[in-house]
């Protein structure tokens, strides 16, 4: 008879190949596609803002974890992500320096003073980046037509005259990750099929906002295709540690969102308002975690 062994080691017991620095680098694989398309229409002010945003977000992160004396982590690719999603959110003309405050308030603000990576209430791009917006409205309300410095203050949500093809590859003046829903789309696909995206969080979003849209007598398409949206729903509603873990939580939460975007598109005195939708609905996620956690086997049985 074989001797067998009871190994005794405390939870989790069922455990998985994916780690966080394969999670952060599946994320950055999926946003070269959007870095390449920003680069293409806009130039080198793509790569000035992408790069500077990673260089002061990977920077400001090992220094803070030196002055709290905790590991460096840095290759964790948490603030590398998060260095190109704010990159990726800003106009192509907005000066450097702004783009390296902004970067160091969403790593700063947005997530060491909180704890780090896991402890962050709000997405920490979207900080930085709201931040930027609150602080230099005219900056960051200015835009570039793709393949020229010609400067405009309209985008395609505002003028609304711009053709679907042109909203759909991108040539559009936006912020430099928004403008191409090809891009995003496929950035979008590669995340899904890695299992790093779950669907429901951008469906909800997206679904909500066609639905109201549609009820509105807005131009559903169009909505759908213009401003941030379907960069918000794709790479920052989906964060991980920002968004709910429960399946019906996750619904909640993209319905939330396409709520809260549709209320401060239609009637609000901004003309976007994805950064502030998720990141209120960022503040309501302990709540649903709360609300839509499973009941624990057995729990609320009454004994016969």
């Amino acid at each position: 008879m074989e001797d067998s062994r009871l190994v005794l080691s405390p939870s989790p017991h069922i455990r998985d190949e994916d780690t966080t620095e394969k999670i952060m680098l599946t994320v950055v694989a999926a946003l070269v596609p959007v870095w390449a398309a920003a680069t293409y229409f806009f130039g080198f002010n793509s790569v000035r803002l992408v790069l500077v945003s990673i260089l002061v977000a990977v920077g400001s992160e090992a220094l803070f974890l030196a002055i709290r004396r905790k590991p460096i982590t840095i290759w964790d690719g948490s603030a590398l992500v998060t260095g190109m999603l704010l990159g990726l959110s800003l106009p192509p003309s907005l000066p450097t320096w702004m783009a390296i405050l902004g970067s160091f308030i969403a790593i700063v603000i947005g997530k060491q003073v909180f704890g780090g990576l896991g402890a962050n209430p709000f997405n920490p791009a979207l900080v930085g980046r709201a931040v930027l917006v609150a602080s230099f409205t005219s900056q960051m309300t200015t835009w570039t037509m793709p393949f020229t410095d010609a400067v405009t203050s309209a985008t395609p949500l505002v003028s609304g005259q711009v053709s679907y093809a042109e909203l759909f590859f991108g040539t559009v003046p936006g912020s430099l990750g928004e403008t191409s829903a090809l891009a995003i789309l496929l950035g979008g696909v590669f995340l899904f099929y890695r299992g790093v995206l779950d669907y429901r969080i951008p469906v909800g979003f997206l679904g909500t906002v066609a639905v109201l849209s549609f009820v509105f007598g807005q131009d559903v398409a169009y909505q759908l295709l213009s401003g941030s949206l379907l960069f918000g729903a794709v790479f920052m509603a989906t964060d991980m540690v920002t968004s709910p873990i429960t399946p019906v939580g996750r619904w909640i939460f993209g319905i939330g969102c396409g709520l809260v975007l549709v209320l401060i598109r239609f009637w609000g005195s901004l003309p976007e308002g994805l950064t502030y939708s998720i990141l209120l609905m960022n503040a309501f996620t302990p709540l649903i975690n709360r609300w839509t956690r499973p009941r624990i086997y057995g729990q609320g049985v009454k004994q016969a």
